[in-house]
């Protein structure tokens, strides 16, 4: 078999390869600039497969991946991975001791942080990155007045020092990450166990159809499918119109996921199944110091 290709959220030092370092066992990793690139990539066939950040367990869902997944590309979600976020402020050792100015980082890792920051550096600029990697590069090359929130690998890629450590408001910090394909491949994973299996559907409710998502749920019910999330996303084709995402606890099989679709086909619904797949929960122990 051919050496696996896989891409990622980059640069080097995001969260996104730090959970591909976890899960495969050995490959070509590749990075990419931002999650629709990451995903064109595998639509295109340049390679087999992504991984891009789903949910974040402060933030939420990353929904630019979901709306992605549902308009853009046509690719399964083929395994998820659980792993813990801990965000540092990062410097360069060389600063001059200059008041910290301007703070870089992606969008989620401000949220995450929010309150640190209105605590520690009220009148300090934020400045959105496309990946917290990039915001470590940005001030590997400025050095003064400039911190990064990132993750360890980005303070060890870009020579920085640790200003705080764990700096997330919250303790449980976790993210989902989604490992997708367009073509079923053979992936070589390291010896995690399985914490469950799940699928996830897209189901998109007919017009003016008074109590239509009581039904859909209603159909997952009595058959005690134990759902354990739901969420509603634009359709982008006029306002009032929704698809929503559904995970289902359990593996498709044969026979309650074919009825489900059958009763909601008879509502008018479609279902579309995004992905059967085996989840895990990975710890990633990094233990960092001030510096």
């Amino acid at each position: 078999m051919s050496e696996q290709q896989i891409g990622y959220l980059g640069p080097q030092g995001t969260f996104t390869k730090m959970a591909v370092d976890a899960l495969f066992d050995g490959g070509s990793f590749i990075a990419y600039e931002s999650i629709p690139s990451c995903l064109d990539a595998v639509e295109r066939g340049e390679i087999g497969t992504a991984v891009v950040p789903l949910e974040n367990a402060i933030e939420g869902s990353v929904h630019l991946t979901i709306d992605y997944l549902a308009h853009q590309v046509d690719q399964s979600i083929i395994a998820e991975l659980t792993v813990p976020i801990k965000q540092h402020l990062l410097v360069h050792p060389a600063r001059n001791g200059e008041e910290i100015r301007k703070v870089y980082s992606h969008s989620h890792a401000i949220a995450q942080c929010h309150e640190y920051l209105h605590k520690h550096y009220p009148n300090a600029e934020i400045e959105y990155t496309a990946s917290t990697a990039k915001a470590a590069e940005l001030v590997a090359a400025e050095r003064d007045g400039v911190a990064a929130i990132a993750n360890h690998l980005a303070a060890e890629g870009n020579g920085l020092t640790f200003l705080d450590t764990n700096i997330h408001d919250y303790d449980n910090n976790h993210t989902r990450f989604a490992v997708v394909q367009k073509n079923p491949q053979t992936l070589k994973v390291k010896d995690h166990p399985v914490s469950k299996h799940k699928t996830t559907v897209m189901v998109t409710l007919p017009k003016d159809y008074v109590g239509a998502l009581h039904q859909v749920l209603a159909a997952f019910a009595w058959r005690k499918m134990n759902l354990s999330k739901i969420e509603s996303r634009p359709m982008k084709t006029g306002l009032g119109n929704y698809f929503f995402l559904i995970d289902v606890d359990q593996p498709y099989d044969q026979v309650l996921f074919p009825g489900v679709q059958a009763e909601l086909q008879a509502l008018g619904c479609r279902l579309k199944v995004i992905g059967t797949y085996p989840s895990y929960q990975i710890d990633i122990p990094a233990p960092v110091h001030k510096a």
